[in-house]
């Protein structure tokens, strides 16, 4: 291999911020977060909206976040006509 042209692959943390549901993996993803995990090490931080402990697909519960009216607006364009 090259010298220098590949990311550096690293053990990296991922927690969603939701739930606070954490694990550990290899990343090449650029942080300037850190964290103490279980072991002891620091490590990288990457803070994630949805995982699989608050998405959906694999909790089984559908939670709707209509931020700014996208729903009302799809109805009003696309509902039914009278």
């Amino acid at each position: 291999m090259k010298e220098g042209i590949h990311p550096e692959y690293r053990e990296v943390i991922f927690k969603d911020i939701s739930t606070d549901f954490a694990f550990k993996t290899r990343s090449t993803i650029k942080t300037g977060d850190k964290i103490t995990w279980e072991d002891g090490n620091e490590y990288p931080l990457v803070k994630l909206e949805i995982s699989s402990d608050s998405h959906p697909f694999f909790t089984g519960k559908q939670k709707l976040i209509d931020t700014a009216g996208r729903v009302d607006k799809f109805y009003r364009r696309y509902g039914k006509k009278s």
